[in-house]
């Protein structure tokens, strides 16, 4: 199945032209990405098209997901976004902090179903907000949440094999290290370059974790660790069109300055009715399939391209059209927790929905093909020699260990 989307009027041969160079360099300009971030009907054929060329050149027909168990470690955080209903107070009845045994008996659970990779997922440093929390972390040994993420993340790794990948917010290279050796991958959306958001009214007022410059620090402290990484855009939390392109350039500059980076998520924002923007517009389709083609042109072939397909139940399958070649991680035994109300699509769907426009759906681990062949410089030794006897010649899942 394919589908065509005929412009009305002759496109900009100027325009065009841009798109061949950014096609045949794998970069883009950034004053043709402004105007392609905002294009019309008529130009978007051929946004669509100079993004699936450069898929092409990156990934061929193939499309890769993650199969995964969630593992909402706390959340409790020090931040207070606006757009956010994964976190609460201590006061709240439905804060919690997963114990040593609740983890494992998730993981477990996935690693019956199939899973390869346990996402940690919990929020920004909540020891210093919460002297509750600060005690609950003490009774047990520890001072920083990090420090009990790293246990967990080894309690994982030693006791199911899942690979883990952990997002704790914001890091320092110390936190870093200090995970390194008991991850695949690690994680931090960059969501936007915009500080206005940080003003009174802004999605990120009163979110000290949210700070551009901080945010791109531990990106870059990844980088120099060597830990391959994901991160990513927010749309639709306030930002410019332009301040979306921006974001882009600066995730682009430290991936050719390190190469860590193997996948960039582009995820929309969902209203929910208990958040502060419970009225705040959503992006739509289009938008997605704009942004989601820019990105692919500035990023060019040097990492995967994501988006959630839980987020546009009905068009997901359309983004294949505008360069993605990566469905992220889908869970065939946890929720969604970042976005509960959004549930992930079957893996057979997923499959028929992918083939359906001409593609190959494979399995990939917490870490990329490319970081899998590059592992004496990106993966521990302990995590490398696990790796190994996970993956085929090219680095995926073999389709005969995959579960449908």
């Amino acid at each position: 199945m394919t589908l065509e989307i005929v412009p009305l009027r002759p496109v900009d041969k100027g325009l065009e032209r841009a798109l061949a160079d950014a096609v045949d360099s794998g970069s883009l300009e950034p004053a043709v990405a402004y105007r392609l971030i905002e294009a019309d009907i008529d130009t978007l054929p051929l946004l669509l098209e100079a993004a699936r060329t450069v898929r092409e050149c990156r990934s061929g027909r193939t499309v890769t997901y993650s199969r995964k168990v969630f593992l909402p470690l706390t959340n409790l955080c020090r931040d207070q976004c606006a757009y956010c209903t994964f976190v609460r107070r201590p006061s709240d009845p439905r804060a919690h902090t997963m114990t040593p045994e609740e983890v494992l008996a998730v993981a477990v659970a996935g690693r019956a179903a199939g899973c390869k990779e346990a996402l940690f997922s919990l929020g920004d440093k909540p020891e210093l907000r919460y002297a509750s929390y600060r005690a609950w972390l003490a009774a047990r040994g520890y001072a920083r949440t990090i420090e009990y993420l790293r246990d967990m993340c080894a309690l994982v790794l030693e006791r199911t094999g899942l690979l883990p990948h952990a997002n704790p917010g914001v890091m320092t290279e110390d936190d870093i290290a200090l995970l390194r050796p008991v991850t695949a991958s690690m994680g931090l959306m960059l969501e936007t370059i915009s500080e206005r958001l940080l003003e009174r009214g802004g999605a990120h007022r009163g979110c000290p974790d949210k700070v551009p410059a901080v945010r791109l620090e531990t990106i870059e402290a990844a980088g120099r660790l060597r830990v391959p990484f994901t991160t990513g855009i927010l749309i639709g939390i306030g930002e410019t069109s332009h301040e979306r392109v921006d974001s882009l350039y600066a995730i682009r500059a430290l991936q050719d300055r390190y190469g860590h980076i193997q996948e960039v998520i582009v995820q929309n924002f969902r209203r929910k009715a208990d958040i502060r923007m419970r009225d705040w517009p959503e992006p739509t389709l289009l938008d997605m399939l704009r942004t989601l083609a820019v990105a692919r042109l500035i990023l060019g072939t040097t990492t995967a391209v994501q988006a959630p397909p839980n987020l546009m139940p009905d068009g997901y399958d359309l983004y294949l059209l505008a360069g993605l070649d990566d469905w992220g991680g889908v869970s065939p035994v946890t929720r969604d927790f970042i976005n509960p109300e959004r549930a992930w699509p079957h893996l057979r769907e997923l499959k028929e929905r992918t083939e359906r426009l001409g593609f190959t759906l494979r399995e990939r681990l917490a870490v990329y093909p490319e970081y899998v062949r590059q592992g004496d410089t990106f993966l521990d030794p302990a995590i490398r020699e696990q790796v190994a006897g996970m993956v085929d010649a090219g680095g995926l899942v073999p389709p005969e260990k995959e579960l449908w």
